[in-house]
């Protein structure tokens, strides 16, 4: 009887989770892949196990909610303040992917300030 831990791509589950968080990072390397990558990521492996399934809940409801920020931040851009909020925007991408992240390395859920939950299951 085995009593290895199950791999996804490679890695454990936990930093299979933390790679999740991680992932929407890319996008400073390649437009669109941030928000692309974590949900192929979460879609690849989400019914095989929980914790992955929901890092990647927590992580699209983030992705779905900042691209309702980054509308309402191009709107205000017409009155000045929406590229102040881009800027908002960006820093708290790259902040809560980091907590989300080591969190994740560590073992634990860490749900998005800020985030709408449009996905709850």
């Amino acid at each position: 009887m085995s009593t290895e831990e199950p791999v996804y791509w490679g890695l454990n589950a936990r930093s299979y989770c933390t790679l999740i968080h991680v992932s929407q990072l890319s996008s400073f390397v390649i437009p669109g892949l941030g928000f692309i990558l974590p949900i192929v990521l979460w879609i690849a492996h989400k019914d095989q196990n929980e914790d992955i399934k929901q890092h990647g809940r927590v992580t699209v409801n983030w992705l779905l909610s900042l691209l309702v920020y980054s509308v309402i931040c191009f709107i205000l851009t017409f009155i000045i303040i929406g590229a102040l909020g881009f800027i908002v925007l960006g820093l708290m991408n790259i902040i809560f992917a980091i907590v989300a992240a080591v969190k994740a390395n560590k073992g634990e859920l860490w749900v998005y300030p800020l985030s709408f939950q449009f996905i709850t299951r």
